[in-house]
């Protein structure tokens, strides 16, 4: 009789030893990013956060979580693995800040198809890296491995974020009125939507290639399509702090056209004047190689702004004028008008 063969998981494809030396060379870029709250050890079944209670009136909870899409294509294509995590947090944070929320800890996960422990480091650093620019701590993650379902170079990534408010603080555009002043924040590139319609265009047809240095970008196709998300929340929540901000949208997938009309109240429209900012030269190169009209554009990119937030007319210049100071450019993008809660172009 013939005897069975034995199998073992890393003969299966699942490598338990590569998955604790990744841990181990993750540990020190998650432990810098602890704030005095965090009271979880590195590789517990569970992240702990102490809250701060004395700090709040009426704590409000404050949830996001996101992935960074086909984005992370670019990466595997350039063999480049250590900013896609800062996209990760940057789209988390950013979407629970809008409601005025201080992000408190982040969670990730990390499927791939085999763990190489230097590759899940370097992705791990920009999570890391991420989580330190919005001040939250990297509380957690989980790091699987899936042969047969995924291509060993192939991976995915998904963060989750928990912030906090005062519940008398929460930010949601409903005193937002006619009148009101509409400032962008610019934006560092595509940050991480339309990748899709970017690699169609740039990639599937053959004609650039990602080490090809144009010149209107001053850069490679493959280190602008790689540039990190921005994030927002630091000079945010210190401007909220100083300045009455009514209301702020975060422009992801949808672009302007599709994010700004969230926040505005009944009755309202945004009114956009497309001649206060230049858009940004990978946006005019993506429009002009693939033939796409401006509306279609501003639906699917953010079009040089990342962020927009609303204020009276008496508070703009002096809001505009601290985020100046945090870093951020600043425009001066429009007013909020009489309408049906949609973005006008003008």
């Amino acid at each position: 009789m013939k005897k069975s063969k034995k199998l073992s998981y890393k003969q299966a494809g699942v490598d338990i030893e590569a998955g604790a030396e990744a841990v181990r060379l993750m540990k020190k870029a998650v432990k810098s990013t602890f704030r005095p709250e965090a009271l979880a050890e590195i590789g517990g079944f569970g992240g702990l956060f102490r809250f701060n209670k004395d700090k709040y009136k009426e704590p409000v909870l404050v949830s996001g979580t996101d992935g960074v899409g086909t984005k992370l294509k670019i990466a595997q294509m350039m063999n480049k693995h250590d900013t896609v995590g800062i996209d990760l947090v940057a789209m988390c944070v950013d979407d629970i800040v809008v409601s005025g929320a201080e992000p408190l800890f982040f969670l990730d996960y990390i499927a791939i198809g085999k763990i190489i422990p230097e590759k899940i480091a370097q992705i791990v650093s920009g999570i890391a890296f991420g989580c330190k620019e919005a001040g939250c701590a990297l509380l957690g993650g989980e790091t699987a491995e899936h042969p047969g379902v995924m291509a060993p170079d192939d991976y995915d990534l998904a963060g989750f974020c928990v912030g906090v408010v005062d519940k008398s603080e929460i930010i949601d555009g409903s005193s937002i009125k006619e009148g009101d002043i509409i400032l962008g924040l610019a934006s560092s590139g595509l940050h991480s939507n339309g990748y899709s319609l970017v690699r169609k265009i740039f990639l599937e047809e053959g004609k650039y290639s990602l080490d090809k240095d144009l010149s209107e970008l001053g850069c490679s196709l493959g280190a602008e399509l790689l540039k990190p998300t921005k994030i927002y929340a630091p000079s945010v929540l210190r401007a909220i702090e100083k300045h009455d901000v009514k209301g702020i949208a975060h422009i992801t997938g949808g672009g302007i056209t599709e994010n700004l009309p969230r926040i505005l109240p009944d009755g309202c429209d945004a009114k956009i004047d497309l001649s206060s900012w230049s858009v940004t030269p990978v946006f005019k190169l993506i429009q002009r190689e693939a033939g796409i009209d401006g509306e279609e554009m501003f639906k699917t990119f953010n079009m040089g702004v990342g962020m927009v937030v609303i204020t009276s007319p008496e508070e703009a210049p002096s809001l505009k004028k601290f985020l100046s100071k945090e870093g951020e450019r600043v425009l001066n993008m429009g007013e909020v008008v009489s309408g049906k809660g949609e973005v006008v172009y003008v």
